[in-house]
């Protein structure tokens, strides 16, 4: 059976594809689930992680307006979590700008793009890098205690710093489609008012959902959160013959 609409997925700073891995095996036969693969990690190593959101989100806008299936795309739902959140926003106005709209935005533990905070931790040293790395969590002790390994992570993780610490929304057309905005109660990387505020980036419907934890509550949660961008999907598609369920 073919797709019926397609879930395109945006890591968080310093994240890969790899990390969404389990999702895509969750995911339902009826969506295609894919992920944004970051320059500077994994199959993508040897290339420069771009330090400056209009540089990224220009390559991947690119990427995806030259699909060979731009002439039917599939209704598209775009989910990013922190960072990734920054980066589906601005992918989703790129494709606005182009006509190819998504259905949806889900975004993951970050401030709306107006209230996006400054830092400065991209430019201290390894040691500062990785300790906020272990504040926010989603990286195993056992990895940022690996010596060369975080020496060969740690220069795309700093340019993911300096990308998202001086972001501010770039110019464009506005959002029109609906966004949900997802966010842990104890994170301390955005809170009500700040996630709330989302409603701002769009022209369409925003609504806010809360789960216990902190940045990356969505590790505890991940079946609830999928379930969501699921039904966002399906629903965009409209109604088939007969939907499977959920595996």
């Amino acid at each position: 059976m073919c797709a019926r609409a397609r879930v395109l997925c945006f890591p968080h700073a310093g994240g890969a594809a790899s990390h969404y891995r389990r999702w895509a095996v969750e995911a339902p036969w009826d969506l295609e689930f894919a992920v944004i693969q970051y320059p500077g990690r994994e199959d993508r190593y040897e290339e420069q992680a771009p330090a400056h959101m209009a540089g990224l989100v220009g390559e991947i806008v690119a990427e995806l307006l030259s699909d060979p299936s731009a002439g039917t795309p599939l209704p598209t739902v775009l989910f990013g979590h922190s960072m990734g959140a920054a980066v589906a926003y601005e992918v989703a106005r790129g494709l606005t700008a182009a006509g190819r709209p998504p259905v949806a935005l889900v975004v993951s533990g970050r401030p709306a793009p107006r209230l996006s905070r400054p830092g400065t931790v991209h430019l201290g040293t390894d040691d500062d890098l990785i300790a906020d790395m272990r504040r926010l969590g989603g990286t195993g002790s056992a990895v940022l205690g690996n010596a060369s390994l975080m020496t060969a992570v740690l220069p795309a993780v700093r340019r993911d710093y300096q990308l998202i610490e001086t972001y501010r929304p770039l110019p464009g057309v506005s959002l029109r489609a609906p966004v949900t905005v997802l966010y842990g109660d104890g994170d301390p990387e955005v809170d009500e008012r700040e996630a709330a505020a989302w409603h701002e980036a769009t022209e369409g419907p925003c609504a806010v959902q809360v789960f216990p934890g902190d940045h990356f509550y969505l590790e505890t949660h991940r079946r609830a959160v999928l379930d969501l961008i699921v039904a966002q999907a399906r629903a965009a598609a409209g109604p088939p013959a007969a939907w499977s369920a959920m595996p």
